[in-house]
């Protein structure tokens, strides 16, 4: 199949989940009930990781946006997102970036907006940060294997970079994904791993399945007591009429 380039693991605001390996890139984040849904883009190999223009470019042109981060509740579902697979050392791009230049240090923190027109204020900076300066995008921190600093271990707060920096991405739909994605930048796409099946068509008609059949368990549970209650009823009582006859 060839190396593992990315994985992809696209979440709903209702906690379900899939993720999948692949050196491709392919639509997700389709059949949910309930949005927004996001996507995580870890890159395996660190050269083909991007800058932030490019991590946007690759949300918008599959029909989201870089990932805006409105509550505590939503940083922590994104947390747990990332949790999900043994990602090593590499920062997430977030929608946040600064416009233009503070006049001074204590200004910097309110010129941050993010990039998908959300108004939210909610904020999750590491110890010190931002620093401002030359730094106007912002990354959520993945550094496991780093030692902690002052603020604690460098664990999913966020810390302004170079938007030039390569790092993985974090996308977020708060409508319908569009049927294309490409989680790279234009002039070096990934190469698609030849297969069967589409992704789409491999897996969309289970995860539909699976969408009608979970909710209906417990009713299909107690249909299927009712109906061994009945069963009994009905044969108890053709007992007591056998008796009676007797």
């Amino acid at each position: 199949m060839g190396e593992v380039l990315a994985t992809f693991s696209c979440w709903f605001a209702n906690g379900f989940s899939f993720s999948f390996w692949s050196s491709s890139g392919h639509a997700i984040c389709r059949g949910g009930t309930q949005r927004p849904c996001y996507k995580i883009v870890y890159l395996h190999n660190v050269v083909r990781r991007v800058g932030f223009k490019e991590a946007l470019q690759a949300c918008r042109r599959d029909g989201g946006d870089l990932v805006s981060i409105e509550t505590q509740s939503e940083q922590k579902l994104i947390e747990k997102m990332i949790g999900s697979f043994s990602a090593s050392d590499g920062d997430f791009w977030i929608g946040l970036r600064r416009e233009s230049d503070p006049d001074n240090s204590t200004e910097c923190p309110n010129l941050y907006s993010w990039s998908d027109g959300s108004l939210s204020t909610f904020r999750n900076w590491y110890a010190d940060e931002p620093s401002c300066g030359s730094e106007v995008c912002v990354v959520m921190y993945h550094q496991p294997s780093a030692p902690a600093g002052d603020g604690g271990p460098y664990m999913f707060q966020w810390n302004d970079d170079s938007c030039s920096m390569k790092n993985n991405f974090i996308c977020k739909y708060p409508q319908a994904a569009t049927e294309t994605f490409t989680p790279t930048s234009p002039e070096e796409p990934i190469p698609e791993v030849a297969t069967n099946k589409t992704f789409k068509e491999a897996k969309e008609p289970v995860w539909s399945l699976a969408y009608f059949l979970i909710p209906s368990i417990p009713v299909l549970l107690l249909l299927v007591v009712i109906t061994a209650i009945f069963s009994f009823w009905l044969y108890a009582k053709r007992q007591v009429t056998i008796w009676g006859k007797a």
